[in-house]
């Protein structure tokens, strides 16, 4: 399974790198809100909130919108199918989904552009 993780012992400066990087791929827009990546605890040591590719989302929808990439493991969102009900936002143990208002939900698919984003190189993805 393919997914984002901050590898051990990492110390983030919270510079938002990885956020802005996600944001702006996805919304064309720098905002923490539209990031599926989240910065908990600011300032020194700094925690970051992933996807941990859990699937509870793809669980709890009803819409049959978010399905397991049989390749890579990814939990991904058809945008066609999700209705934009958040029950996969409310049962996410890392807070990391996204839900704009009149938008289908995003989440993480490990995509790597915030890995590349991180001048502190504490992101990764890898194979589980």
């Amino acid at each position: 399974m393919k997914k984002l993780v901050v590898k051990k012992n990492a110390e983030c400066m919270a510079c938002l790198a990885c956020v802005s990087a996600c944001s702006e791929a996805f919304y064309k827009d720098f905002d923490e809100d539209l990031s599926c990546i989240r910065i908990v605890a600011k300032g020194s040591g700094a925690k970051l909130n992933v996807c941990i590719q859990c699937g509870k989302c793809m669980k709890v929808c009803e819409h049959e919108a978010i399905t397991q990439n049989p390749k890579t493991g990814v939990y991904m969102i058809n945008k066609k199918k999700c209705v934009g009900c958040g029950k996969c936002v409310e049962v996410c143990p890392t807070k990391v989904m996204v839900h704009k208002e009149g938008n289908p939900v995003s989440k993480c698919i490990a995509c790597g552009i915030c890995v590349k984003a991180c001048p502190m190189e504490i992101l990764e993805i890898v194979e589980k």
